[in-house]
């Protein structure tokens, strides 16, 4: 391999394997890229693993503007509101672009998309694909274009370190492909790692996902906003597996309501009932358990016998675990399943720090705020790898010179950070417990073992948890159980929230906020 990196020097790097990095790559031929990917195309993208869709205003009765005031009600007054419309108008346009790269999404009789409701849309607007093999059918197109365009260096089991700065500007990616380090020599990077869930002890997300882009973009010195923000998915499957298999919205779309051991339906009474925004249902869920009751999904009256047929997948693990959902009702929880927060990026991907862009969960555009719209996150890594590449392509690349490094860090082990960032950052917060995983956290994010980097995106993540006294969308405290009047998004270096923690571990609370902006 390293016979090859002096033809690879000046090319753009993305990191990341999922939809956003593919389409990314796509987006930017016929120039040169280097895609890296620390596991097999598909292996570890929680891409893959989406059964709900692409959230699109493409239906008779729909519009952009419809579909827009919806993404502006469930971001509970944190989302940007102009980066909104942008993203949501490119939605249609998204989901054709991906049918003319062979995604089979499903049609209607007429041949038109056959479209489903998910939670706190107004309209159908889902657009599916096998079902609940969205994701995966999505993957399965983007990874074989990528492996035909010939203008793709695909590396594949080689995983981003440490990316080399210098004035503030990237020079650089290090890299590890078994035990051999490597460097690649680059003015341009593209973050599209993913989300946060493998942090946490229970996630619908796959274990290798636990904020490695953030922790690269972070050590960069590149800004991260709204970081508090985790989506817990209120119908994951209950039972040993992990990570836990995720019950897409769609069949409460479908009309499946949520009970408990006595068959009562909780929610009936909720505005929107199991069709509230995630956030609402999640913490109904989780006080149910809190109060020592099951909860179910229970979908036998709808969509009954059509369940198998609608959910193949879903009905597939459920019947392994010997439930047959037109029968019986399914057991569910609530898990970590989406993170609205990420490296502050502008309208066209540029963090702050130059030659660096992310796409994808990584990134926060401002389209999801407080609460991300069921189905609007592959639709942002589609429709946002276009603006990315853009960019990219028409940035100055400067002269990349490859440079010799002092040392590899060592491979991430997430394994100590999920208990404690389990108990401070679950569905229902307070102060003690934030404050408790901060003093927990700080001591294995300045070690330089294997634990450092998941300690520090905890950290940062438990850091704006602290500082923000409020609750809203998915971020509720429930000793500030009030949402202020004005939503203010947060932004904050590493070296801020460091500085944060350090004044939780020696000092009195109140005064750690004196560290941030």
């Amino acid at each position: 391999m390293s016979s090859n990196l002096s033809e690879l020097v000046g090319r753009p790097v993305i990191i990341g394997g999922g939809a956003a990095g593919l389409m990314t790559a796509l987006q930017l031929a016929p120039e040169p890229v280097v895609l890296l990917s620390k596991s097999p195309l598909g292996a570890e993208a929680s891409s893959m693993w989406a059964q709900g869709g692409l959230a699109a205003a493409v239906g008779a009765d729909d519009d952009p503007a419809l579909h827009l005031a919806d993404t502006l009600a469930a971001g509970a007054g944190l989302c940007d509101a102009v980066a909104a419309q942008r993203i949501v108008r490119a939605a249609p346009a998204a989901v054709e672009r991906l049918a003319r790269l062979g995604v089979a999404f499903d049609r209607a009789t007429d041949g038109r998309w056959r479209l489903g409701l998910e939670a706190a849309h107004g309209r159908n607007r889902i657009v599916h694909a096998t079902g609940d093999g969205t994701g995966r059918e999505i993957m399965r197109a983007l990874i074989a274009a990528v492996r035909h365009c010939p203008s793709v260096t695909l590396l594949e089991r080689i995983e981003a370190r440490r990316l080399i700065v210098e004035d503030q500007a990237i020079h650089g990616v290090v890299a590890v492909g078994g035990d051999e380090p490597l460097v690649l020599a680059t003015r341009r990077v593209v973050i599209a790692t993913g989300g946060i869930g493998g942090l946490f002890l229970d996630s619908t997300n796959p274990a290798g996902c636990f904020g490695q882009g953030l922790a690269l973009a972070a050590r960069a010195g590149a800004v991260l906003s709204d970081l508090e923000f985790v989506q817990f998915h209120p119908t994951a499957f209950e039972g040993p597996s992990r990570p836990l298999p995720l019950l897409t919205e769609a069949i409460r779309g479908d009309g499946a309501i949520l009970i408990d051991e006595t068959g009562a339906r909780f929610m009936a009474d909720e505005p929107g009932a199991e069709l509230a925004p995630r956030d609402v249902v999640a913490r109904a869920v989780w006080r149910q358990r809190a109060q020592g009751h099951r909860v179910f999904l229970d979908a036998r009256a709808k969509p009954g016998k059509d369940f198998a047929a609608r959910y193949p997948v879903i009905s597939a693990f459920c019947r392994m675990a010997g439930i047959d959902p037109a029968e019986d009702p399914i057991p569910v929880r609530p898990a970590v399943h989406y993170h609205m927060g990420g490296i502050a990026v502008d309208a066209m991907g540029r963090s702050t720090v130059e030659g660096l862009w992310a796409c994808g969960e990584v990134s926060r555009t401002g389209l999801h705020g407080a609460n991300r719209l069921a189905s609007n996150s592959l639709m942002e890594a589609i429709v946002c790898a276009q603006s990315v590449a853009e960019d990219v392509a028409g940035a100055a690349q400067g002269r990349a010179v490859p440079r010799d490094i002092a040392a590899t860090p060592p491979a991430s082990d997430p394994a100590a950070v999920r208990p404690l960032l389990s108990h401070g950052l679950g569905v229902l917060r307070d102060r003690s417990a934030i404050a408790s995983a901060i003093r927990g956290l700080l001591p294995l994010a300045e070690t330089a073992g294997a634990s450092a980097d998941p300690a520090l995106v905890g950290l940062m993540m438990s850091v704006a948890a602290l500082a923000r006294e409020e609750s809203r969308g998915a971020h509720f405290r429930s000793d500030c159980p009030d949402t202020l009047p004005v939503a203010q998004p947060s932004r904050f270096s590493l070296s801020q929230a460091i500085a944060a923690a350090r004044h939780v571990v020696e000092t009195e609370l109140p005064s750690f906020r004196s560290a941030l902006p």
